[in-house]
């Protein structure tokens, strides 16, 4: 199965928003945008919300029939591993293998070894189509890259052998965005080695980017910074497809957390230059879609009670998030002051909007990460979203089409 050369991740918490989400992209291609779609949910997700991966499934093939949908459109494994994968197989046909735990633990020592000898070639002056200073490699960046990713990259060969022996056509996305550090582009090449030497066909790979991609809000970072790396790391893909046989639709895939709105005219505009391909997942706003469509359809009592449960359980729902997030408590509003707000005030400090004096990131990073309290409140919840389906999914559509797919890949 080859991946398409444009395609958006898109996650629904509560699998209620595949049309609206559809709706998105089928206007995206009535403007020319040759994009196709994934539905994407994580074991975590699923775990907390209560879910099954086959929900996903079912989600994505009732929107394709509901709208006519006659383009390819994939549901992914989002952020499996060897422990968690076998429950995804029957329903997906995209696996994202994350293996960012097992980075920076160390190979075996001959294996460290080998991989060292096998790329010494490599050594000096690395020169690469597209950027203008040739890669220094040292026989020190081999082991230390070794020492660092190799591990990693074995595991990401167990977990697609694992899949491939069970099933026969699919996508592999390798994930090492979550890590500490922001890899190099030698280091991505190096990366990139390592997988064909696993003989893993990667066709997306997720690397960690310079600058905060924290959960719902806008990047925090150098742009230039940022615009360097990306536009290095399209080349370094470009190369490592001939240089290893890697399959030819290779492409970054920017895990971005959602709304990082001050870098996509810098994807735009690489992406267009380098003639290549681009995976984007923007999964968790449409659950805040969903908050903002329930407080304009003035469902305020339950959007409020939502908010005030997630401030008084704020460690327990920041914790698994805390590397993707930076709330500054003391400017929360508490649960007092949002009851006296109308459902106007509600709806525009969540929606990221940034000219807007009432938006405030640290309440939509809190509410972001809160959809748990909305998977306690069962049906209560989930009757509001099909009571206000309209104005909910209108948002959604909006949110996903304006603000992501038009200036992404517009």
């Amino acid at each position: 199965m080859i991946i398409e050369t444009y395609s958006i991740g898109m996650g629904d918490r509560f699998a209620h928003q595949g049309q609206a989400q559809l709706k998105a992209v089928v206007e995206g291609r009535k403007l020319g945008l040759e994009l196709v779609p994934v539905w994407n949910k994580s074991n975590r997700e699923h775990n907390i919300v209560g879910s099954e991966p086959q929900s996903v499934r079912e989600e994505a093939d009732a929107a394709v029939k509901a709208l006519g949908w006659d383009a390819p459109y994939h549901v992914d494994a989002d952020h499996i591993g060897l422990g968690t994968v076998d429950r995804f197989l029957d329903a997906s046909d995209f696996f994202t293998l994350d293996v960012a735990d097992f980075v920076a633990k160390p190979a075996a020592p001959e294996a460290i070894e080998a991989f060292v000898e096998a790329n010494r070639r490599y050594i000096g002056k690395l020169a690469i189509e597209g950027i203008a200073t040739p890669l220094e490699v040292t026989e020190e960046l081999l082991r230390a890259s070794a020492t660092k990713f190799l591990l990693a990259m074995q595991e990401a060969g167990r977990i697609y052998r694992h899949i491939a022996e069970r099933k026969s056509d699919f996508i592999t996305e390798v994930s090492v965005d979550e890590t500490d550090t922001p890899q190099t582009p030698v280091e991505l090449f190096l990366i990139l080695a390592m997988l064909a030497q696993e003989k893993v066909p990667v066709q997306t790979i997720a690397p960690k980017f310079t600058g905060r991609f924290n959960k719902g809000v806008d990047y925090v970072g150098d742009l230039a910074q940022f615009e360097k790396e990306f536009d290095e790391d399209l080349a370094v893909l470009r190369f490592a497809v001939r240089e290893f046989g890697l399959p030819a639709s290779l492409k970054l895939s920017v895990h971005s957390g959602s709304d990082k709105f001050s870098i996509y005219p810098i994807i735009n505009r690489l992406i267009k230059k380098h003639q290549a391909g681009l995976h984007v997942k923007t999964a968790g706003t449409t659950w805040l879609e969903e908050l903002i469509g329930l407080a304009e359809a003035g469902e305020g009592e339950l959007v409020k009670t939502i908010y005030a449960r997630a401030h008084a359980r704020y460690d327990e729902l920041a914790a698994p998030y805390a590397t993707v997030i930076d709330i500054d408590a003391s400017k929360l509003p508490t649960p007092e002051e949002v009851n006296g707000w109308s459902c106007a005030d509600f709806a525009n400090a969540l929606r990221h909007v940034q000219s807007n004096p009432a938006y405030n990131l640290h309440f939509r990073q809190l509410l972001h990460v809160a959809f748990k309290v909305a998977a306690e409140l069962g049906q209560r919840y989930t009757d509001a979203l099909k009571k206000n389906a309209e104005i909910v999914g209108r948002n959604v559509t909006e949110n996903l089409l304006e603000r992501h797919i038009k200036p992404i890949f517009g």
